[in-house]
């Protein structure tokens, strides 16, 4: 064989090599520096509080600090955006949730494309929604707060993590299955919202469990039902929508963490791996069900799989429901 030739198919050979060891040696390297976990919220809501409790274990494992960033706005799309566009290399991570698949839907200016710019990488945990009011409001259950909206439309008003979160949805469902008109508020989270449901700045809110619960033991709240099907362990007392009379009604929050799209996979599966290990363990099990959440610990497939549902059942509700934002 001529001796250029040789030296050709060695070089090709070579590059060859290289390729097929580059992922595997990427993912054994990785992290060589600390990891970013956005969260699209500001601090003491569920998302902010799931992802330092994840991040903490995962640092741990991982052998590298992960900084949780707030980056909230926009119903946390301002967040979901930053990260779309940061490099895809697995240093940047979104702590994202069920807000995202709805946003799709309302927002008509988004750049970004949540199922294609995207890399799933786990379920971290459900959270139910749960429906409180301020106690100062005499509505000791579903139906006289019904009879309260039914008798001053437009009035009572509710608070929301933004515009086209989980819990706006979820308030205008409420107002279509009880025939009633609410005045929605966006916020930029939970803490501040919160924080104006316990002052009495709003009525109600239909925020996840985590945020409230305390506020809910102590009284300083009043939850009147679980916007899913089932009760939640945390609040066990509490009846569901469909108990209280509203059919159907199955709503709760998801929340996961996702990639830039073009992450390499075998830096994905590396961070599933280690996110299902902490996440399906006793103690984050137990972590979990103090604040309300139910684990999951899913793989990226199954993931998507819900996003893209999700997405596909939220739109038709936000078409039903007139929700929309320039």
């Amino acid at each position: 064989m001529h001796k250029k030739a040789m030296t050709a198919r060695a070089l090709a050979f070579a590059c060859l090599i290289g390729v097929s060891f580059s992922g595997g040696a990427q993912a054994q390297s990785y992290p060589a520096r600390p990891v970013s976990l956005i969260v699209p919220f500001p601090a003491g809501g569920t998302t902010d509080v799931l992802a330092r409790a994840l991040g903490q274990e995962l640092a741990k494992s991982l052998g590298q600090p992960v900084v949780v960033e707030n980056k909230p706005g926009a119903g946390s799309t301002l967040g979901a955006d930053y990260v779309a566009k940061a490099a895809p290399d697995g240093y940047t991570l979104l702590m994202g949730a069920v807000h995202h698949t709805i946003a799709t839907s309302v927002y008509k200016s988004l750049h970004y494309d949540f199922q294609k710019d995207f890399a799933p990488v786990t379920t971290v945990a459900l959270v139910p929604n749960v429906l409180v009011v301020n106690p100062k409001l005499p509505a000791k259950d579903v139906a006289s707060l019904l009879k309260l909206a039914q008798a001053s439309p437009g009035k009572l008003t509710y608070g929301s993590n933004g515009m086209g979160t989980g819990q706006h949805l979820i308030g205008a469902q409420f107002e279509r299955a009880g025939h009633v008109q609410l005045l929605h508020v966006p916020y930029k989270g939970s803490g501040p919202l919160t924080t104006d449901l316990l002052g009495g700045q709003i009525d109600m809110s239909f925020d996840t469990i985590t945020p409230v619960l305390a506020h809910i033991q102590s009284g300083k709240l009043r939850a009147l039902a679980v916007t899913t099907n089932q009760r939640s362990a945390a609040l066990p007392d509490v009846p569901t929508m469909e108990e209280a009379g509203l059919k159907p009604f199955n709503m709760g929050t998801w929340f996961g963490v996702l990639a830039p799209a073009a992450a390499p996979k075998e830096v994905v599966d590396r961070l599933n791996a280690e996110m299902v290990k902490i996440i399906r363990s006793p103690d984050f099990t137990r972590r979990m069900a103090e604040i309300g959440a139910v684990p999951i610990g899913d793989t990226p497939a199954e993931m998507k799989a819900r996003i893209g549902a999700d997405t596909a059942n939220y739109a038709k509700l936000v078409k039903e429901a007139k929700v929309a934002v320039n």
